[in-house]
C-alpha cells in the first residue's frame, strides 16, 4: 500500500498529540484506519486501549468496516471502539448511573415537552413549530457550549421566557430520569469533573483517541476528550478547517485552530493531495477559500490519477432561470449516459 509522504509521517504517528489537516479527498479515512493498524502491528499497543470518534453512526460503522478489511479479519485486530460522542458517552454513563434505552428522550417527546412550555410562557408566534424547533437548537447551543444561562440571550423569545422554558425543561427531565441527546455529553462532563477516580478508570482504558471531522466539535465534547486523554495526551485529531459548517449547532472551529496553543508540543501534518478532483477544481476551490483569513494555511495539489473536471459559475436574473437551466443541464447529462441516482444537486437552503 503507497502512502503520501504526508500520509505515512501521519500513520506512523506514536504518542502525544498530532493535529492531521485533512483537505477534501486527501484519503484520511485511509490514513485513520492505517494508524490504528500500525499502533497494534508496529508499536504494540492494545486494540483495547484504541477509541475512534465520529459524528455519525454511519461514518463508524464504515470506518469500523475498512479498519476490519485490512486487517482480514485477523483476531488480534479486535476491540478497537468505533462510536460517535454520544455513543461512546452513552456507554460510560451506563456503567456508572445503570442508564439504558428507556431514559434517552425521544425527539418526538422533546417537541413536546417544548410545545407545552412555550404554551405555559403564552407566548404569542405565527408559526409554532418554528418556535419549538428554535428553542431546542437554543438549549442545545447552551449546553454544547457550555453558556451559562444567566448570559445567554435568546433570539426566539424574551430572555426572560427561554430562562423560564430552560429551567422547567432541565426539571422535567430530571424528575423523569430522562437525558436528551446534550445531557449526554453534560452529565459526562459533570461525572469526570466530580468523580476522579472513574475518570482515571476510562483513561486507562481509552489510552489512544482518535478524532475525525474535529472541525465540527463544540465545547464540552472537547472538554471532556481532554479530560480522557489525560496523562498521555495521545490525542490524533483529524479535521479541516475550511470544511466547518455546524457553527448553527455549536460547532467550534475555533477549537481546532487553537489546538496548538492547548498542545504546544503537537505534531502538525497536512495531508496536501487531492485524490478526487483534478487540478481545475482544486485550484479554482483554493482560490475561494483563501479569502477566509482566519484559517490553517494549506497547498493543497490534486494527485496524478484525479478525474477530469471543472468549475462552470453561472449567473441568472432570477430562481426560474436558474432553475431551467438546472433541469437542462440535467437532463443532457442523462442523455449522454449518466444515470439518474450519479447526479447530485445542492441548495443552500430548503427551497
Amino acid at each position: 500500500m503507497k502512502f503520501s509522504k504526508a500520509q505515512q509521517k501521519a500513520v506512523s504517528h506514536n504518542e502525544g498529540p498530532a493535529l492531521i489537516l485533512a483537505g477534501p479527498g486527501s484519503g484520511k479515512t485511509f490514513t485513520i484506519t492505517h494508524r490504528i493498524k500500525y499502533l497494534i502491528e508496529h508499536y504494540k499497543v492494545k486494540p483495547s486501549e484504541i477509541l475512534v470518534i465520529t459524528f455519525t453512526k454511519a461514518a463508524a460503522v464504515e470506518m469500523r468496516e475498512r479498519f476490519l478489511a485490512l486487517s482480514d479479519g485477523e483476531a488480534g485486530f479486535r476491540g478497537v471502539t468505533f462510536g460517535t460522542f454520544h455513543s461512546v458517552f452513552f456507554n460510560i454513563l451506563k456503567y456508572a448511573y445503570r442508564f439504558s434505552a428507556d431514559n434517552i428522550l425521544k425527539e418526538e417527546q422533546k417537541r413536546e415537552l417544548v410545545r407545552t412550555l412555550i404554551n405555559n410562557e403564552q407566548l404569542e408566534t405565527e408559526d409554532e413549530g418554528e418556535l419549538v424547533e428554535g428553542i431546542i437548537s437554543e438549549i442545545s447551543m447552551v449546553k454544547g457550549c457550555m453558556i451559562d444561562l444567566e448570559n445567554y440571550y435568546s433570539n426566539c423569545c424574551s430572555d426572560e421566557s427561554f430562562k423560564n422554558i430552560y429551567r422547567q425543561y432541565e426539571s422535567r427531565l430530571r424528575e423523569s430520569r430522562l437525558l436528551d441527546f446534550d445531557d449526554m455529553l453534560v452529565v459526562t462532563y459533570e461525572l469526570f469533573s466530580a468523580r476522579k477516580d472513574i475518570l482515571a478508570g476510562w483513561q486507562k482504558r481509552y489510552r489512544y483517541i482518535l478524532i475525525d471531522e474535529f472541525q465540527d466539535i463544540n465545547l464540552v465534547q472537547y472538554e471532556i476528550m481532554r479530560m480522557l486523554a489525560l496523562p498521555e495526551n495521545n490525542l490524533f485529531i483529524v479535521g479541516d478547517d475550511d470544511q466547518s459548517i455546524y457553527g448553527f449547532r455549536g460547532a467550534k472551529p475555533e477549537i481546532m485552530l487553537n489546538f496548538k496553543n492547548h498542545y504546544p508540543d503537537c505534531k502538525e501534518i497536512v495531508l496536501d493531495y487531492n485524490y478526487r478532483s483534478d487540478k481545475s477544481i482544486v485550484e479554482n476551490a483554493g482560490k475561494v477559500i483563501t479569502r477566509n483569513k482566519n484559517r490553517f494555511p494549506k497547498d493543497i495539489k490534486p494527485s496524478d490519477g484525479a478525474a477530469a473536471g471543472s468549475v462552470n459559475v453561472c449567473c441568472f436574473e432570477n430562481a426560474m432561470q436558474e432553475n431551467l437551466k438546472i433541469v437542462e443541464e440535467v437532463r443532457k447529462l442523462h442523455l449522454k449516459g449518466t444515470e439518474w441516482q450519479d447526479m447530485a444537486v445542492l441548495f443552500r437552503t430548503n427551497q
